[in-house]
């Protein structure tokens, strides 16, 4: 899947800079255009001539050498780059992405690129486990790098814990990984919802709900990078849609309900992942409501189930719905699996810490017909996103719905 593909392999100066050689190599013969670009500490590890002889071009190090005046190097590669790899990813290095620093062509470079970006870091595992460096991962998760975890065995410091690069081989599965995902939806329509609804009770004031719109967004980019159309109904949300989707906006539930029937049939995958209002108000005033005494009492009606109403009409839609719960997760999501008559439920406790509305993580478990496929433990929701898709990749292939 790398063949002809343009990868810059950035190298930090870690003493697993010496597995970069052997990455390098790999994605050469798997035939990948590699551009190595190195630290002046990844210097002291392994010398820039090692990796210029394997990677068969210019080793980049220093942002002021530039050698073909027709460009500036840092933007000439980052525009031309189909990924950009760092392996090994120090602490140093992966504060500096984190904070947007650009000190040196590395840093510059990737401040520049706008195509995806694959980190492995690799470093001592009291420094791996610092809240500084968790947060500084956590926040590059968050704007969708991706990151190979680190091994667990023998550290240079003497410890034997985590923190040690993965192997090159791991590496380039990833790597492979990632360029595989662009077919597993291609040709498919998918539709997401995303956000909380708004019922108005008068003009300046509305029910609603915490929903960010960040899972919906998550899923809806994700559904892009493996090869879908996108259509993604939007709420009320705190975040921003991703780009490349043709995005519907709507306010109420009848505005999504309506919006969301309207394309229903010309899709192969839903996702309903909005968090939409189960009432509102019998009457919405004109005006803005006076205060009238102590109480105020409204009266509210049921809105219309949209996940139900699309599970009644389903003719070969891969329908999924979401679940948020506070108890019983795995009861009640099964029972909505059946009565709404969906193909998979993403249940959360939204009890828990990292799994509730707002943040950038979620913890679900998701069921089929069968029971409970697989439950994710704390993760970046556009994780979580990429193992649902593929979850239901998967099972489109199963029943004959996919590529095979």
């Amino acid at each position: 899947m790398v063949n002809g593909k343009t990868i810059i392999l950035g190298i930090t100066g870690g003493i697993a800079a010496y597995k970069g050689a052997a990455l390098c190599s790999k994605l050469v013969q798997a035939g990948a255009n590699v551009h190595v670009i190195m630290t002046e500490s990844a210097t002291k590890f392994i010398t820039p001539l090692t990796l210029q002889t394997l990677s068969r071009n210019p080793v980049y190090m220093d942002t002021f050498d530039e050698r073909d005046p027709a460009v500036v190097s840092h933007i000439h590669l980052a525009d031309h780059a189909d990924l950009i790899v760092i392996a090994p990813a120090t602490a140093n290095a992966i504060a500096k992405l984190a904070g947007g620093h650009a000190d040196d062509m590395l840093s510059t470079t990737l401040l520049a690129a706008t195509c995806p970006i694959i980190i492995a870091p690799a470093m001592n595992v009291h420094m791996y486990e610092h809240p500084a460096v968790v947060h500084n991962m956590e926040l590059l998760a968050s704007r969708g790098a991706m990151f190979v975890e680190p091994g667990t065995g023998q550290l240079a410091c003497g410890y034997v814990a985590k923190g040690r690069l993965a192997e090159p081989e791991d590496i380039v599965a990833a790597i492979h990984s990632w360029f595989d995902a662009g077919s597993k939806l291609k040709g498919k329509r998918l539709l997401v919802t995303a956000g909380g609804t708004m019922e108005r009770l008068d003009p300046v004031r509305y029910l609603t709900n915490d929903s960010s719109g960040k899972m919906g967004f998550a899923i809806a980019e994700a559904a892009l990078l493996m090869g879908a159309e996108v259509t993604l109904v939007a709420g009320r949300t705190t975040a921003a849609p991703p780009s490349g989707v043709n995005l519907i906006r709507v306010e109420s539930a009848q505005q999504m309900l309506e919006a969301v029937t309207g394309v229903y049939a010309e899709m192969d995958i839903v996702v309903k992942s909005a968090a939409v209002a189960d009432y509102r108000a019998v009457y919405v005033s004109d005006q803005k409501l006076k205060k009238n005494g102590e109480n105020l009492v409204l009266e509210l009606e049921r809105t219309t189930d949209i996940l139900e109403t699309l599970g009644k009409r389903k003719q070969h839609q891969f329908l999924v719905g979401f679940a948020a719960e506070t108890e019983q997760i795995e009861h009640y999501a099964m029972d909505k699996l059946t009565r709404k008559n969906c193909d998979l439920i993403v249940a959360n406790d939204v009890g828990l810490a990292g799994a509730g509305f707002n943040g950038d993580t979620n913890i679900v478990q998701v069921f089929g017909p069968e029971g409970l496929i697989e439950a994710m433990p704390l993760l970046s929701k556009r994780e979580v996103a990429l193992r649902l898709l593929d979850i239901i990749a998967e099972r489109l292939v199963f029943s004959g719905g996919g590529k095979e």
